[in-house]
């Protein structure tokens, strides 16, 4: 499986590099123009119409390629499959994660939540004990 997307990969990568150099060999729409001044002679390689019908036909071609093998990847790559034998699979069951178990410390309240850092909160005095109330003064 995993030389198949080898495989699919590096015929995508292909095709993407033809279909840019293709590209590149084209002549746009002003090249007439320039041809009028000698950079037409190049073309002559493959006949007076004949560069631009191969060149047309062959950047679809790689086009094709390129599209086939996208969904090719696109189809194996959404097939995930469950690796066993990692690095991470012997390791001990960790106190709090799983269904072990957290007991709190002596004098903490489990439902209370802890401040940043880990520190605990230290009880307010009551109200009635310090003859003051617990509100902030505006």
């Amino acid at each position: 499986m995993n030389t198949l997307l080898s495989i699919i990969i590096v015929i995508q990568v292909v095709s993407a590099l033809a279909i840019i150099g293709l590209v590149l060999l084209q002549h746009g729409k002003g090249a007439d123009m320039g041809a009028a001044f000698g950079s037409g002679a190049s073309g002559s390689l493959f006949g007076a119409t004949g560069s631009s019908n191969f060149l047309s036909k062959s950047t679809g071609f790689a086009a094709a390629v390129f599209f086939a093998a996208t969904l090719a990847l696109a189809y194996l790559g959404g097939k995930h499959t469950a690796v066993s034998g990692g690095v991470m699979d012997n390791l001990p069951a960790t106190p709090g994660i799983g269904s072990v178990p957290v007991t709190p410390a002596a004098g903490v309240s489990a439902t209370a939540p802890a401040a940043k850092g880990g520190a605990q909160l230290a009880p307010s005095a009551p109200a009635s004990a310090a003859g003051q109330s617990n509100q902030i003064p505006k």
